[in-house]
């Protein structure tokens, strides 16, 4: 007689563990931040792009995550601040130096904490010679999202379309 005294409750107590289980198995998706992500990533790279045209060194190393590579053509990868902000400075202070860039494209990893942004830059420079040289080219910059929901790049990558030529050569 027990036994269907007891079957109740234990039916019970195991139909509300289910629905516990049940529920705290169903995780929210979380929100769709693409537009916002895309959107902040865009105008993170336009104020980088105006930091090198004012030539400010360390705005434009805000940019960068602290373990960030950067890889350039004839160049050894350059990994971390510190010799990223060397390379900066040294391009920043060059004679004549003048230049940005402009994105293209921001792909956004479906995670959300990774992203792409790709693009084409325009630089110029004074050569040993004192004329101008101007180059073109193209850019891709790895981003993550940090814990405090900012974005940083990770990795920064160019390549020049042409060969460097005195700007005047170009026009003729």
């Amino acid at each position: 007689m027990l036994m269907p005294a007891l079957r109740a409750p234990t039916i019970t107590l195991v139909f509300l563990l289910l629905l516990t289980l049940s529920t705290a198995c169903k995780t929210a998706a979380p929100p769709d931040t693409h537009a916002d992500d895309e959107s902040a990533l865009r105008k993170l790279d336009d104020e980088w792009s105006r930091a090198v045209g004012a030539k400010d060194v360390e705005k434009t190393m805000s940019y960068y995550a602290d373990d960030a590579l950067m890889t350039l053509p004839n160049i050894p990868t350059l990994t971390g601040k510190d010799s990223i902000r060397t390379l900066w400075k040294s391009l920043l202070e060059a004679p004549g130096f003048a230049g940005g860039w402009k994105a293209t494209k921001v792909e956004i990893a479906r995670s959300g904490d990774l992203a792409y942004v790709t693009g084409s830059y325009e630089i110029t420079e004074t050569d040993e010679s004192g004329k101008p040289m101007t180059d073109k080219g193209k850019y891709i910059k790895n981003w993550k999202k940090q814990p405090d929901g900012s974005w940083k790049c990770v990795a920064d990558m160019f390549s020049s379309d042409l060969s460097l030529a005195p700007v005047s050569e170009k026009n003729q």
